[in-house]
């Protein structure tokens, strides 16, 4: 039986009123209190009673300092999960956010664009990780010839990136060598990935003039490292607004701070919590000790995936105190990996 499910409508009522209470002033909720906002006809022996045994349960504490109480990680979780009524975001939002968004267009620009964006309107911390594809797609390669014996590269992948590569092929060859060994490559591997495509150039080689082998090879060579560097670039993610988070009483210890900034510039941590999201069907929610990295032990980290051409490429989310306002931050979370999906699928 679910903790939830133990609670009767009075307990549930009070302590989704005192978490309320507590995102609102950050300050331990008493008795007194709780009776005002509660707003039931209880007297403040009743309702210490009730905070009694929802303390037995786990869900809220009392700090050393004070006779009030604050939530658990665990009562928060009961409150995100049962108790949470979402406050939808007005069009007018929606709207603002969308034009923050369609404005920019190339894909760099959009990450960077919607992990400042979270943040704004948050006033946390916002998080894009960069896009990553199980399989690049080649849809485009082109050679050009430049002097000494160089040839640019121009690789285009089917998520529409171009990629520019100068290498020296080992012999000078002619522009309509190159135009033809691109048709080639053109011909025969658009649609694949750099394997399958290494592969079948193995098995056609045969085919090609012998003195053409060595470029397709370079071509081929050169695009696996392309890809590599690619697929190593993705693991990382843009951030914005971290500094915000020194405003939060919860988070303002100099140590504290200290250790969740390593976390941010070290990045193995974050992008751990973030790559358990990419098969997340919507929002995903940690809250404090959840997370599993002690470094955000006091934060929340709220986080939906975003797609393109119909994969799951990323994840973008706010990362603040266990102390949020989570009927808010859901939504925007929700909104903006809709709209960041939208906009990249929307890309000239």
């Amino acid at each position: 039986m679910s903790k939830s499910s133990s609670l009767n409508e009075r307990e549930q009522h009070l302590l989704k009123a005192l978490i309320e209470d507590y995102i609102r002033s950050g300050q331990p909720v008493g008795s007194r209190n709780l009776v005002q906002s509660a707003g039931l006809d209880l007297s403040a022996a009743t309702v210490r009673n009730v905070m009694s045994d929802l303390e037995g349960l786990g869900l809220v504490t009392a700090p050393h300092t004070s006779a009030g109480r604050v939530p658990t990680v665990e009562g928060y979780r009961l409150f995100v999960d049962s108790l949470l009524n979402i406050r939808p975001l007005d069009l007018g939002e929606i709207e603002q956010m969308k034009f923050g968004l369609s404005a920019k267009s190339d894909t760099q620009g959009l990450i960077e664009s919607a992990s400042g964006l979270l943040s704004s309107i948050t006033s946390m911390a916002g998080v894009v990780t960069l896009p990553r594809h199980d399989q690049v797609v080649l849809k485009q390669i082109e050679f050009l010839k430049l002097s000494e014996g160089r040839v640019l590269v121009i690789l285009v992948t089917h998520t529409k990136e171009v990629h520019n590569r100068i290498i020296m092929p080992g012999r000078d060859y002619t522009s309509s060598e190159l135009i033809e060994v691109a048709n080639y490559l053109n011909d025969r591997f658009a649609g694949l990935d750099m394997h399958q495509i290494h592969s079948r150039l193995l098995e056609e080689m045969k085919q090609v003039q012998q003195d053409m082998n060595q470029l397709m090879l370079d071509a081929i060579a050169l695009g696996e490292r392309i890809f590599a560097e690619e697929e190593e670039a993705s693991e990382d993610y843009v951030l914005a607004g971290e500094t915000r988070l020194m405003g939060y009483d919860e988070l303002s210890d100099i140590g504290r701070l200290r250790h969740l900034f390593e976390a941010f510039h070290q990045k193995r941590d974050i992008l751990s919590i973030l790559d358990q999201c990419i098969t997340a069907e919507g929002v995903k929610i940690f809250i404090g000790h959840e997370s599993g990295t002690e470094v955000l032990n006091e934060c929340s980290v709220i986080s939906a995936p975003y797609e393109y051409d119909g994969e799951v490429v990323g994840v973008l989310g706010v990362i603040g105190p266990t102390r949020m306002a989570y009927d808010r931050v859901i939504p925007v979370v929700d909104i903006t990996a809709k709209l960041l999906t939208a906009a990249l699928n929307s890309q000239e």
